[in-house]
């Protein structure tokens, strides 16, 4: 997992694919469209969304094989808590197809984070994620953008569990 600010993201030498998901992430504002957008076809594309933040009992917990997720909101403000997928009972086994894994939530967050504009969180294939939280007790609306890269992609150094 990584959790940093968005002008800091060439701390990380993870290559081009990197960077064009950067360079996309820097072109979003408040009035990009909600859609998906393909920056190298299945292999690297971005998710825009808006819901409202939920209570940890309402939000899933998840992880991936084939992407690291690259996440980052464009308005409001949602906690992102992460666990070590190993140390997890699984709830619902992975799902080829959909690149998705769910887990029990168990009673202790190993680590919690408040991610808003101008912060991003990287979760890799080892690192199950529960985003959408809420911050505090009241739901918010949130503009989010979800970057999936193929872990192929990216330099191998950073992969390795």
């Amino acid at each position: 997992m990584i959790i940093d600010r968005i002008q800091n993201r060439n701390v990380y030498p993870m290559g081009k694919a990197w960077q064009t998901a950067f360079e996309f992430l820097f072109s979003l504002d408040e009035n990009t469209e909600e859609k998906k957008y393909y920056l190298q076809g299945e292999d690297m594309f971005a998710m825009v969304t808006s819901y409202e933040t939920r209570s940890p009992e309402i939000a899933v917990l998840e992880s991936h094989r084939k992407y690291l997720d690259i996440q980052t909101v464009i308005k409001g403000r949602e906690g992102m808590a992460w666990f070590p997928a190993s140390e997890l009972a699984v709830k619902q086994p992975y799902d080829e197809q959909k690149d998705v894994e769910f887990y029990h939530c168990p009673d202790l967050r190993i680590a919690h984070a408040n991610i808003f504009p101008g912060i991003f969180a990287v979760f890799f294939p080892h690192d199950a994620h529960m985003p959408s939280l809420m911050i505090g007790d009241v739901p918010e609306c949130v503009k989010k953008v979800v970057v999936k890269v193929n872990v192929k992609l990216l330099n191998a150094q950073f992969l390795a569990v």
